[in-house]
């Protein structure tokens, strides 16, 4: 039974990139045009030490239910790895936010990338429709042409493939802009919850022409140049410390003095700046249309990315040629024309016939001042933007430098509205939260508390307990960072502190426990076998 509140509460906006580096926006050190994100962050709260999960699914997972995305069953992406790993699909151990607030009175509405369900083709009691949202336009896979995107779906019915002059973007704006407009007019006194989670910058590389016209020349100097810029702005604007040194280039990546194609090369990071300013472009006409209804003020409007820069590469392909083609590619545009995927110079970015990424010398600039990727939990891999904007909640311009995480913004959430985290949901007993309100911190009238924030992405762990930060990579030893003095993980302390790392390195272990974190090495070996054995099939002189 809905219980409308005894007053009327803020309305709530969260706003998800995906793939968005550190440093990818104005307001965090970028050259890349941001202006409605840098106009909410310039009246807001910017976070320096926010993190995610590092990866897609399972931070939309922590985001939406306050947990670690290993107990909602989601600890990796929506592949069901069972027995030995997770199921892939949003499980019913958890509460989202949009359930809550829709309990609480709240019109609930989504626009955007859900990837939380296993079974995309079938409706089930994981699809946004009944997990909450009593609106939902978007995607419910992982990636998609911005053009043409796959499993688009307007309720729980799939929407025919677009054809020209659709932009996913810009029509996900649209769409949660109307959605406010309709709203506000209709129901001017129930507040609204509003989830736009974008599949901008994600690849492909995709922008329309006269966008990517718009960074002519910005990439010409390339990723070396740029990458010191950014960190000096960074440091400028108070949200990395000077005394934090600048990570040198990725060994994998070439001088830029020595790159070949750097024609090419630029123009991947044009498309890539393009998806970005589009995207703001698109939050802009959401909060036009808040600003119109007069409700600017007294709206919560929360920013961030689901995961670093992401440095995965494909190999040149016709997608028609493909035994086994992503899901999100499709075969020919809606003019005929073959798509061809691949990080190759003869594949220019941008149009609707390519599929392409930016790759690692890119997402390295994108994740400024840092190190690692999306996967990793290195801080290049988990650290984010994150802006807060709420001037009727007394917000008001800083920067808050206290660490917080992903399992903090349903407690936020929940703590701003005044509802009550439940036991029991829809007669289910439900995980208990895992994070704390951030609201103090934001206002700066709570100390910092003392706790310990955990991290586990494919074997890749993480501990962070005040100044200190545990990390490694699977497979290898563990490395320990005083964050105070080295944010971008220089200088490895490990050899110096053997009883910190064994005492952290043991709370870690004890978390991935409790949490139900699964084994990586048995997990990784099936993913492997099962590889395998698809390659085999795929090349059988044998095979039909």
């Amino acid at each position: 039974m809905t219980t409308p509140p005894l007053r009327r509460s803020p309305n709530i906006v969260v706003i998800l990139a995906d793939d968005l580096g550190y440093s990818d926006i104005g307001c965090y050190g970028s050259e890349i045009r941001t202006p409605r994100l840098d106009a909410l962050a310039a009246a807001g709260v910017r976070m320096s030490q926010f993190y995610n999960t590092a990866r897609c699914s399972p931070a939309r997972a922590s985001l939406l239910t306050g947990l670690h995305p290993h107990q909602t069953g989601i600890g990796v992406l929506t592949q069901d790895d069972g027995p030995l790993g997770y199921p892939g699909t949003l499980n019913h151990r958890c509460v989202t936010m949009a359930e809550i607030l829709r309990d609480h009175g709240y019109a609930t509405a989504m626009f955007g990338k859900w990837h939380l369900s296993g079974d995309v083709q079938h409706p089930n009691d994981a699809w946004p429709t009944r997990r909450g949202f009593d609106t939902f336009y978007g995607t419910l896979g992982g990636a998609a042409s911005y053009y043409q995107p796959v499993t688009l779906t307007r309720g729980e019915s799939v929407e025919p493939v677009p054809t020209d002059g659709f932009y996913l973007t810009s029509v996900l704006g649209d769409e949660a802009a109307a959605f406010v407009r309709r709203h506000t007019a209709n129901q001017p006194d129930t507040p609204f919850f509003c989830y736009l989670p974008f599949t901008a910058p994600h690849w492909p590389l995709h922008a329309p022409p006269e966008a990517i016209d718009g960074y002519r020349g910005f990439y010409d100097k390339g990723w070396d140049l740029l990458r010191e810029r950014r960190y000096r702005r960074l440091v400028a604007e108070g949200l990395i410390s000077g005394d934090c040194p600048l990570t040198d280039r990725d060994a994998d990546v070439t001088a830029w003095a020595d790159t070949a194609h750097r024609e090419w090369q630029a123009l991947r990071m044009q498309v890539y700046a393009a998806q970005v300013e589009l995207m703001d472009a698109a939050i802009g006409s959401v909060i036009d249309a808040i600003t119109e209804a007069g409700q600017l003020d007294d709206t919560l409007i929360l920013f961030l990315s689901d995961n670093g820069g992401c440095a995965e590469a494909f190999q040149p392909a016709w997608v028609d040629e493909m035994d086994r083609r992503p899901l999100a590619a499709l075969e020919r545009t809606s003019s005929g024309e073959r798509v061809r995927l691949g990080n190759d110079p003869s594949i220019p970015p941008g149009p609707p016939e390519t599929f392409t990424s930016y790759g690692k010398p890119w997402a390295n600039l994108s994740n400024t001042p840092f190190r690692e990727y999306k996967h990793w939990v290195h801080e290049g891999g988990i650290a984010t933007p994150f802006i807060a904007h709420w001037p009727s909640g007394g917000l008001r311009q800083r920067i808050d430098h206290t660490p917080h995480y992903l399992p903090d913004v349903l407690p936020t959430v929940l703590d701003v509205v005044g509802a009550t985290y439940p036991d029991r949901y829809s007669g289910r007993d439900i995980l208990p939260l895992e994070g704390i309100s951030m609201i103090g911190s934001w206002t700066g009238s709570e100390p910092m508390r003392q706790r310990s924030m955990f991290f586990e992405h494919e074997g890749n762990g993480a501990v962070r307990s005040g100044r200190w930060k545990l990390v490694r990579k699977y497979g290898q030893g563990w490395e320990l960072y005083d964050l105070n003095v080295d944010r971008t993980e220089v200088h490895d302390l490990a050899a110096h502190y053997p009883d910190r790392v064994r005492t952290m390195s043991e709370a870690w272990h004890t978390w991935t426990e409790r949490c139900g974190v699964k084994p990586w090495a048995p997990l990784h070996a099936a993913r492997a076998a099962r590889r395998d054995t698809a390659e085999q099939i795929r090349t059988s002189p044998l095979r039909a």
